[in-house]
This record gives C-alpha cells, sequence and structure tokens, in this order.
C-alpha cells in the first residue's frame, strides 16, 4: 500500500467531512485512516487554516476548505489531463 501525501491525505480528510456535511471525532478519525496523533496534528492545522471548524461535538467543512477540494479536484483533473 502506497504512502499518502500531506495533500492527500488533507484532501481525504475534508472529503469525509464534506460527505458527511458533520462528522464526530470518532468517526472521522476511523475513516481518515490515521493514527490518533497524526489526526489530531492535521486537525489541528485544518482548524488553523480555516478549512474546518469544530463545534462541540462535529467537525464541518468551511467555504475555505470547499474552495479547497474545489482546485484540489482543477490540479488532479491538470495532472490527469497531461498523463503527469
Amino acid at each position: 500500500m502506497k504512502k499518502r501525501e500531506r495533500l492527500e491525505v488533507i484532501h481525504d480528510i475534508l472529503l469525509v467531512i464534506n460527505k458527511e456535511s458533520q462528522i464526530r471525532p470518532t468517526k472521522l478519525l476511523q475513516k481518515s485512516n490515521l493514527s490518533p496523533q497524526m489526526f489530531k496534528e492535521y486537525i489541528t492545522e485544518l482548524i488553523e487554516k480555516k478549512l474546518i471548524t469544530k463545534d462541540e461535538f462535529e467537525f464541518s467543512l468551511t467555504k475555505k476548505g470547499q474552495e479547497f477540494l474545489t482546485e484540489y479536484k482543477t490540479i488532479l483533473n491538470f495532472i490527469d489531463n497531461f498523463g503527469l
């Protein structure tokens, strides 16, 4: 199994939150396939960069997080189109 790059992990986390609309930390940890320590590091960074928010019980995607997903998809399409 190939190790995921940092941006792939961020994309995967944001995609799960986007699909669920709101998600509890335990469920997101399970779906992210990260160790609890790595999960905490990524979540802290995503909150600091305002890509996600956390209320008392759940994570949600911000508008900036949605923009990240859109731009990331554009980059993947670009890479695909040029066979890179």
